[in-house]
Formats: structure tokens, C-alpha cells, sequence
């Protein structure tokens, strides 16, 4: 989600790269769960002949990442 945050659109590719090459199966399954709960919208597409889906954080997904950080701001905070 993190990856999903700062940039608009990002290819499957793109995520297994900058996830530090995170098996394919892996990613598809967090990209599932991801898409049941409408933390993210999918765009499929071809480039020349080839499909190419991409990913963008919703903006259900964008409250719930948001949300995340308060409450682990909120938690540091209070272990301080």
C-alpha cells in the first residue's frame, strides 16, 4: 500500500521490483485481498499485444492506510 500511496499507477512488474523481488504467487495473493476489501482500484490494459493490469490505492484504501499511520503514530506516542 506504501508504493500504492505515492504513486498513481503502478504495473505488477513495477510492485515485484520495488518489493524487492517478491515471489509472483505472493504478490497476487496480497493484491487479492487488497481488491476484496476495495483498498484498490485495478486497471487492465494491453501495451502493443501484450496485457499489462495496474494498480492504484483507492480512496477507501488511501483512508485506510491514513487511518494505519494515526494509529501507529498514536501508539508510539503512548509507549514514549
Amino acid at each position: 500500500m506504501a508504493i500504492l500511496m505515492v504513486n498513481d499507477w503502478v504495473d505488477f512488474s513495477t510492485l515485484k521490483e520495488r518489493l524487492g523481488g517478491i515471489a509472483d504467487g505472493t504478490l497476487a495473493s496480497h493484491i487479492k485481498a487488497l481488491e476484496k476489501v476495495e483498498y484498490i482500484d485495478i486497471r487492465k490494459q494491453f501495451i502493443g499485444k501484450k496485457p499489462n493490469t495496474s494498480y492504484s490505492a483507492s480512496k477507501l484504501g488511501r483512508k485506510a492506510f491514513n487511518d494505519h499511520l494515526d494509529a501507529l503514530e498514536a501508539f508510539l506516542k503512548f509507549r514514549k
